[in-house]
């Protein structure tokens, strides 16, 4: 543990400042992602801005812990790779501040591509509507009687009840959904 404090201290100004942001963002991301993948994460607090309103985009709030970790995790890192290729401070610090953005950004987009998984598993006829579907059982003739038809809605594929106000239509046939009868029928006609 000595040595690694002599190291720090024989380091420079900037060069501590982006180590120190690098290892304690890390830290704290690394509790962060586990916390998560346990379940037992909580809910970002937002920053007011002076009028009242969030930064908040879909469920995204520009400042919140979380983003302050990532930027730091990327400001840290950043400037750390680049400290012995950039000799310039400013720019050395420029282009940590870059980094550190595009590490939220790139969460940012991680999150959104995440939450696009998150479905709810409730079926509802009503999505049926204006579907193609495949005639499984045979449809009988104007209402006559009903046949079967499997669709596919929000990637699962749902078998119904089927009427047809036209003609019969034989299983394998494509039909479209036109209209909801009730809770568990739908009127289908020939494509």
């Amino acid at each position: 543990m000595g040595d690694l404090i002599t190291w720090f201290e024989g380091l420079e100004t900037l060069q501590r400042v982006f180590w120190g942001c690098a290892l304690a963002g890390s830290f704290v991301f690394v509790i962060q992602a586990v916390l998560t993948l346990l379940g037992m994460d909580s809910t970002d607090v937002d920053v007011d801005i002076p009028d009242g309103d969030t930064l908040d985009f879909g469920g995204l709030s520009m400042f919140s812990v979380r983003n302050l970790v990532n930027f730091l995790v990327g400001f840290g890192w950043g400037g750390v790779s680049f400290y012995s290729g950039i000799s310039s401070p400013y720019l050395l610090i420029l282009v940590a501040i870059v980094t550190g953005v595009l590490f939220v950004l790139m969460f940012f987009f991680i999150y959104k591509q995440t939450r696009k998984l998150e479905t709810n598993g409730a079926f509802d006829i009503k999505n049926c509507e204006d579907k193609v579907a495949d005639v499984y059982l045979r449809i009988p003739a104007k209402g006559e009687g009903r046949g079967k038809i499997q669709v596919s809605v929000n990637g699962s594929v749902h078998e119904l009840d089927a009427m047809s106000n036209g003609g019969p239509i034989a299983t394998g046939k494509k039909v479209r959904v036109v209209e909801i009868c009730d809770g568990s029928s739908v009127i289908v006609e020939m494509i």
